[in-house]
């Protein structure tokens, strides 16, 4: 059984469900966090450490009705892990020219972007106000795109590179009041929609999402209070 670093902590998860998310909610309860868990739909049976909370994070008022639920039952939120995302590609610049590139540039920055920001505005007030050594952590889920991009995935990489960008902003911001804030970049993930995806690849090279999960419920904890402002690799075996 796993050490319960967490014991007692509370945790704030968005898209909890996911392929990641599952993990990373399965992760964060084994070390004894109490855990909010965020997506469109409420999908999981509620538990005395496990409250499941739907929430559109595509809009302010969403994000900021998410963490007061949770504000409401625990009283506080000890970190953020923000792991909605998602992938479009398929074309290079040059190629784009219609309004459903623009579309796609839109979710893109929508997506990746937007839902952090919208977060991040939600909970840093909270955690800021809290008068303890280790405020609070703010956690998310980049790319390796973000700093080595690939063809035909333009729009995805810039997206991410911006979270980069904000995560960074935030660690600086705040380190005044014990909050960090780091964000972990994965290559391609292990997932059962990446396998349906690309089917004739080496799932071997692929990171396994538990990996992604210890690696976020480590930088949640006190044993990693010296890391903010890092965007840390986790590439697998590619």
């Amino acid at each position: 059984m796993q050490e319960k670093t967490l014991d007692g902590r509370v945790v704030l998860i968005t898209g909890a469900t996911g392929g990641l998310g599952t993990s990373v909610t399965a992760a964060f309860l084994d070390a004894g966090a109490r855990v909010a868990a965020v997506d469109r739909a409420a999908r999981q049976e509620a538990t005395e450490y496990l409250a499941p909370i739907a929430a559109d994070l595509s809009t302010f008022s969403g994000a900021q009705s998410a963490t007061e639920a949770v504000v409401a039952r625990w009283g506080r939120i000890d970190a953020l892990v923000h792991l909605v995302g998602g992938f479009a590609g398929g074309q290079s610049i040059a190629e784009m020219g219609s309004d459903s590139d623009d579309a796609t540039f839109d979710r893109m920055m929508n997506v990746n972007l937007r839902t952090a920001f919208y977060m991040f505005r939600a909970v840093l007030p909270g955690m800021r106000e809290q008068q303890r050594a280790a405020a609070g952590r703010i956690l998310a889920i980049g790319s390796r795109s973000a700093a080595e991009p690939s063809p035909k995935s333009g729009l995805y990489a810039a997206s991410k590179a911006a979270l980069v960008s904000l995560v960074r902003t935030v660690a600086a911001e705040n380190a005044d009041r014990g909050i960090t804030a780091n964000v972990i970049l994965p290559g391609t993930m292990d997932t059962l929609a990446n396998r349906a995806a690309m089917p004739k690849a080496n799932f071997s090279q692929w990171v396994p999402p538990a990996q992604v999960a210890s690696l976020l419920v480590h930088l949640a904890g006190d044993g990693a209070s010296a890391i903010n402002g890092a965007a840390i690799p986790i590439y697998g075996g590619a």
